[in-house]
């Protein structure tokens, strides 16, 4: 008789509130396992991609960044060496453009290593203007050696030189040669000598550089010139403009876009010419993107982090219909339904990669949303209740893809939404009699 008691109590608390909830909550917690699965998986994908990138911009070359062109000339400073003699120390005199255009036509294309798809670019830059005269020299030079002086221009990565490299100065032309004669300015670039040089030459040197150069992500320029504009055009139609200065004029289509950047040395931080590596110039930045608006790892990954939210509500409609409904619904049917909202992550993440995360979203959600809901009929054998969790599930993934479309009102529009369904909630539950005596039929 004891028995009999006993083990009627243990059945009336497995199926009352208190212990469904008890157990319910234990359930959401054993699921963060497969979520957390399905984050480090998504994380492996990531990888995966970025170790694309990295190969292809190895074959390829990197984002680049050209500085120039700067004409450098050898000074020598008396200076004491350790043992306190005076000996002459070389050091190289930079001198920035007087005045520096630079036109580009950037040309992209997109290359395909298995699923992951990469922007790549081909460029056809026009560099030109002049020097002007040299002045305002240290007044501690011991000596100038103008016959070693070098045109410098600086490119981030050598390997995205196509072609020959055409440089005329003051009606010379003028041979690259691969490397940089100092590195004070930059780490990697091309040289020109120009041989027997004078003071009066230097005095006003227009010169005219084209040159192709290919790349990858970006392609950014320095402002030397004492007046620099730079002009770019592309039929890239999704721009990204950065650096530290943006266009003055910009135009963007579906057929590509322009921008004309303006850049005075007043905006820069640095002088017009100076000796040594006094001053930083690779901090001054301008240039454009070649922005893939398709990020699909990174949206599956902040849906993840909704998932507990998502299980949560979705198990909330459960618990309120086995309350007013009053037909109990085993432990083990809550599981399944909550393995189906996990599946739904990892069906995202697999199709996004291959019809993009829009059309992802929407066929994962219609094939969990629907299974959920054809299962809830067998549950409650009730054709109404079941379109009734058909209409709140869409509801709930409808409020998850918009707070991921948004990015800096994320935060606000989640809060807002989640005291709304916490409002609605309470209001429900307070009409719902949670008595744990109250009598139920037996479970599904």
């Amino acid at each position: 008789m004891e028995e009999n008691i006993k083990q009627k109590m243990q059945d009336n608390w497995f199926y009352s509130i208190t212990g469904k909830l008890v157990m319910i909550g234990t359930m959401v917690l054993i699921l963060l396992i497969p979520l957390g699965m399905i984050k480090n998986l998504i994380e492996e994908r990531q990888d995966n991609e970025r170790q694309v990138d990295f190969e292809m911009q190895e074959q390829w070359g990197g984002a680049q960044t050209l500085s120039g062109p700067v004409l450098n000339i050898p000074v020598y400073f008396r200076e004491s060496n350790k043992n306190g003699e005076r000996i002459l120390r070389k050091k190289w005199l930079h001198i920035m453009p007087e005045d520096l255009q630079i036109e580009g036509a950037v040309s992209p294309e997109i290359r395909y290593r298995g699923i992951y798809k990469k922007v790549l670019f081909n460029s056809d830059l026009h560099l030109k203007g002049h020097f002007s005269i040299i002045k305002n020299l240290p007044g501690d030079i011991e000596e100038i050696d103008w016959s070693d002086a070098y045109l410098t221009l600086g490119i981030s990565d050598n390997r995205g030189i196509k072609g020959e490299v055409l440089c005329n100065m003051a009606k010379r032309t003028l041979e690259p040669e691969a490397g940089l004669v100092t590195n004070d300015l930059s780490n990697s670039g091309i040289s020109f000598k120009l041989g027997q040089l004078t003071e009066a030459f230097a005095q006003d040197s227009p010169f005219d550089v084209q040159l192709s150069l290919s790349g990858s992500k970006g392609l950014y320029f320095i402002p030397l010139g004492k007046k620099t504009k730079v002009k770019l055009n592309s039929d890239w139609k999704d721009p990204s403009f950065t650096g530290s200065y943006l266009p003055v004029k910009r135009e963007i289509t579906a057929k590509g876009f322009t921008a004309e950047w303006a850049i005075t040395h007043l905006n820069r931080n640095f002088p017009q010419q100076w000796v040594g590596d006094s001053y930083n110039i690779e901090s001054q930045l301008l240039g454009v993107d070649l922005f893939v608006p398709v990020q699909h790892y990174q949206k599956s990954l902040r849906s993840v982090k909704y998932g507990m939210l998502i299980i949560s509500l979705t198990i909330l409609v459960f618990l309120f219909l086995e309350l007013t409904k009053k037909k109990k619904i085993h432990i083990f049917q809550y599981f399944l339904v909550g393995l189906a909202l996990v599946l739904f992550f990892s069906i995202l993440t697999a199709l996004s990669e291959h019809i993009g995360f829009t059309w992802a979203y929407l066929v994962a959600t219609l094939g969990i949303v629907s299974m959920v809901s054809f299962y809830s009929y067998a549950i409650l054998n009730d054709k109404k209740q079941a379109l009734s969790i058909f209409c709140l599930l869409s509801i709930i993934y409808a409020f998850l893809f918009v707070l991921l479309q948004l990015n800096d009102y994320a935060f606000l529009a989640g809060n807002i939404g989640l005291f709304i369904a916490l409002g609605v909630i309470m209001k429900a539950s307070g009409k719902l009699s949670l008595s744990e005596q109250e009598n139920m039929e037996q479970p599904v």
